[in-house]
Parts: structure tokens; C-alpha cells; sequence
């Protein structure tokens, strides 16, 4: 399941806010799509609310649920010690740089030109299907390679990316 919001800093500017899910085996990577057009921005009260619409949909919906916010837009870069190269991908930085105390971790998924690749900072809201920091940080890197437009793994998970179509598309007919 993917979600994207719209930008807190343009408060006079509408969000759009596009969910993507998947809950049907084998159609795990096909995505299902909504939108909704408004003022908000992402915080505990979205996610609530997003748990509480999935319960809407299916009453008997009771997963060990996992969530994570991903900062896509950061001004933090990873090299490796003594060396202008980027860190290699599958790189993840939990440590040092991260909260002492929050569950976050930088991950980069992705091999590109020197300088240039992104590393996305996760932010761990909800584990109630208590993973290993590893298996988690596993997770997320495996759904960087789910993306159908590409063959290699990227910058950030898959579902964020079907979300970010399905709201600009949702933005062109709000547009017209």
C-alpha cells in the first residue's frame, strides 16, 4: 500500500492525497487506486485514518499491520569512507544519523552516477507484526524492485510511486 500527500509549506494550494493497494495474491503488484482532493498533510491522524478506511472497505480486516513514511525530499547524502563514490545500493544507514530512539533508517536502493543517487529516510509509524529492523529494512529494499517501468531497483518503494501517478493524474482532471 502506498499514500501520497500534498506539500504542508503551500498551505493555500489544495493536497492531493492518492492511495494505492494491494491485498490479493497473485495480484500483489497490481494496484488499485483513489484520490481525494484537500487541505492536509501527512501525520498520525492521516495514518488513523487510512487504518480506519481499510476497516471501512472490509469489516473482518484484521492484518498485523506495518507502516513507514518516506522522506523522499531530504538534503542528506551518503558516501563511502575515503571515497567520492556513492554508498552501493542496498545500502542501509540506521545508525549514527538516525534518532536514538525513533525507528528510522536511511536506505539506498538504487545504483547511479556519483553524487547524484537518493537515499529515502523511512520513518517506522506502526509494527504490529513486530519485524527484525533487518527483515524490515529487507522488505522495503525488495519493494524498490516492483516498479513495472523499470528492471532495476528504485530510488524509493514501488507502491509510492503508483501513489504519486494516481495523484497527478487525479491533478490533471482537477486541472481541467
Amino acid at each position: 500500500m502506498g499514500a501520497l500527500f500534498g506539500f504542508p509549506e503551500q498551505s493555500d494550494v489544495p493536497s492531493i492525497a492518492a492511495m494505492v493497494s494491494s491485498r490479493r495474491w497473485p495480484l500483489i503488484s497490481s494496484y488499485g487506486a483513489s484520490g481525494r482532493i484537500g487541505l492536509a498533510s501527512l501525520n498520525q491522524s492521516s495514518f488513523d485514518q487510512v487504518i480506519e478506511a481499510c476497516k471501512f472497505l472490509d469489516e473482518k480486516w484484521n492484518p498485523k499491520d506495518c507502516g513507514y513514511c518516506c522522506t523522499k525530499n531530504h538534503h542528506t547524502k551518503f558516501f563511502q569512507q575515503g571515497s567520492p563514490d556513492n554508498v552501493l545500493h542496498g545500502t542501509v544507514i540506521d545508525n549514527k544519523v538516525c534518532h536514538p530512539k525513533n525507528n528510522d533508517f536511511y536506505l539506498g536502493t538504487h545504483a547511479g552516477m556519483i553524487g547524484i543517487t537518493r537515499q529515502t529516510h523511512y520513518h517506522v509509524l506502526l509494527d504490529q507484526a513486530r519485524f527484525s529492523a533487518d527483515d524490515l529494512q529487507e522488505f522495503v529494499h525488495s519493494l524498490s524492485y516492483m516498479y513495472q517501468k523499470s528492471t532495476t531497483a528504485i530510488f524509493v518503494v514501488a507502491p509510492i510511486c503508483y501513489a504519486h501517478l494516481a495523484a497527478s493524474q487525479l491533478g490533471a482532471i482537477y486541472e481541467d
